[in-house]
């Protein structure tokens, strides 16, 4: 019995039939006429109908001519592999001598054509003059087939070198169809061929995968938010390399600066002039205790008015609005605490400098003689050089300390008053030759830079009251304590406890200047409206 192998037509059975024998088609075939020649209506005659196959199948090929008949029986044949698993090598090796004829080209072969058949096709009559060869078609149609092996012992490679590829037009469905004849087969295999897809394209493929929750590769980091032209890492780093620079130019200053105080023209200049000069006589000495009140009234108000200052500036949407009883002039509930405390602060600072005169304690804050500038000078080298002046505030100011308080009080608040008059709301709108003449743009560009100021004024001032005798001096401003002797205070705590429940109250009405808290007083003096 022959081993089965794949069907000849598609949809068929296994071929050869399951009861083929090998001695029965050798003897078949050895019997039957060789002819020279065929053509390929009398293959396609012989062939059973079929039905239209639905792959691509090489069309029928004329009949290749064959220039000898059988073998010779004293030629033995090539073997190959063996037909049963276990078997021995296919033909037998005495094949040539008993057959007389090719047992390969013995085989019948039946006809091919471009169409299926759904039954089993009956096996086709062995063909002993020719066998019709099927070349499945692996390149574009019309190019020149690849030659490989011949078929049989001693013949021309296959398939012929004048071969060419054909490729039948392949519906995209297999209908079942009735059988067609053997003339239209051979009608359908002449036919011109379908083009070919380029292979050079890759072939379009079905997406599978997608990005997940946790992707590979997440989105890029968000820009860094910048305050200003820096972001907060970049301002760190600014604030500790120029606060290394600050050091070590400051330290360069007290060097060189102890360097000029040790020649002797700098010695004479500071024995002539020691840092502050005699006070006009009938000077007060000491300190009111209303002066010390109105030092802490100022501070209050003025940590305040700094505080909802930067407020307004960096307030975008505000949450509540006020609105005078007249109904003109809605401000934000910021501006509006801003103007108030502006008024008490000025307010503030009337009774303060006309107690100032009254009592005269002006003659302290305000120069009475041209030699404060030199002694000013001598004043600034002895603090640059940290062998500071010896000072006692309750009997006389330094210079650097009275034009510092002049400047203050005279020039820097006048300054903030009338800049923030003209850009509140009170400043009368119809005064168009008095807004032309004082433009709002200057008031915007002097206020700022007063409360920049007053902010470094009240720095050091606070740097200078703790590191030049912090008890006598607090006793000085909050207690109303003192002494020409600057020692007779040094253990007394009195100024340093009231100095204490003054950051208490200040702490408390920073953390208290917010919407929830100003709008009942709000209501007091006007009409409180949200956003």
């Amino acid at each position: 019995m022959l081993r089965r192998g794949l069907p000849r037509v598609p949809g068929g059975d296994p071929w050869p039939p399951a009861d083929a024998v090998a001695a029965d088609a050798f003897d078949s075939f050895v019997d039957q006429p060789v002819s020279a020649t065929a053509t390929a209506p009398e293959v396609a005659a012989e062939a059973p109908a079929v039905q239209a196959a639905p792959a691509v199948a090489a069309p029928v090929a004329p009949r290749a001519e064959r220039s000898e008949t059988v073998a010779s029986p004293t030629v033995a044949l090539r073997r190959g592999l063996p037909r049963t698993p276990g078997g021995e090598l296919w033909p037998p090796a005495d094949a040539g001598a008993r057959a007389g004829v090719d047992p390969v080209a013995a085989q019948p072969v039946p006809a091919v054509s471009p169409v299926d058949d759904p039954e089993p096709a009956p096996a086709a009559e062995p063909l002993v003059a020719e066998r019709v060869e099927r070349v499945e078609a692996v390149v574009p149609s019309g190019v020149a087939l690849r030659r490989g092996l011949p078929r049989r012992p001693g013949g021309d490679p296959w398939p012929p070198a004048d071969a060419v590829a054909t490729v039948a037009a392949v519906p995209t469905t297999a209908p079942e169809t009735a059988p067609v004849s053997s003339e239209t087969a051979v009608a359908a295999s002449e036919a011109p061929a379908a083009p070919v897809n380029d292979i050079s394209v890759p072939l379009p493929f079905q997406r599978t995968v997608w990005q997940g929750d946790a992707p590979r590769h997440g989105a890029p980091d968000p820009e860094p938010v910048r305050h200003g032209p820096f972001t907060k890492g970049q301002w760190a780093g600014v604030v500790v390399i120029g606060g290394i620079a600050l050091l070590g130019a400051a330290a360069m200053a007290v060097f060189f600066v102890r360097w000029l105080l040790s020649t002797t023209p700098l010695q004479d200049f500071l024995t002539t002039y020691p840092g502050e000069y005699h006070l006009p006589e009938g000077a007060p000495v000491g300190f009111p205790g209303w002066l010390g009140w109105q030092h802490f009234f100022n501070v209050f108000l003025m940590v305040l008015i700094i505080r909802s200052g930067l407020r307004i500036r960096t307030e975008k949407r505000p949450t509540a609005f006020w609105t005078p009883r007249s109904g003109q002039g809605k401000v934000s509930l910021t501006i509006w605490f801003h103007q108030s405390l502006d008024i008490l602060w000025l307010v503030n600072g009337v009774v303060f400098i006309v107690l100032l005169f009254a009592t005269g304690q002006w003659m302290r804050v305000i120069p009475t003689s041209w030699e404060v500038f030199p002694n000013a000078l001598s004043a600034i080298l002895q603090y640059i050089s940290l062998d500071w002046p010896t000072e006692n505030g309750w009997a006389n100011y330094n210079s650097v300390q009275q034009i510092a308080y002049f400047t203050t009080i005279f020039i820097a608040a006048p300054l903030a008053a009338a800049t923030g008059f003209r850009m509140s709301g009170m400043w009368p709108k119809k005064a168009e030759k008095l807004s032309k003449a004082y433009p709002i743009e200057w008031a915007r560009a002097v206020h700022f830079p007063v409360m920049l100021y007053f902010v470094v004024f009240i720095a050091i001032h606070v740097f200078l009251v703790f590191a030049t005798g912090a008890l006598r001096n607090l006793n000085h401003m909050f207690a109303a304590q003192g002494s020409v002797d600057p020692g007779v205070y040094a253990d007394n705590w009195t100024g340093f406890w009231f100095f204490v429940a003054s950051l208490v109250v200040i702490a408390a009405a920073w953390i208290a200047a917010r919407p929830m808290v100003l709008a009942p007083i709000a209501k007091l003096f006007g009409t409180v409206s949200s956003r």
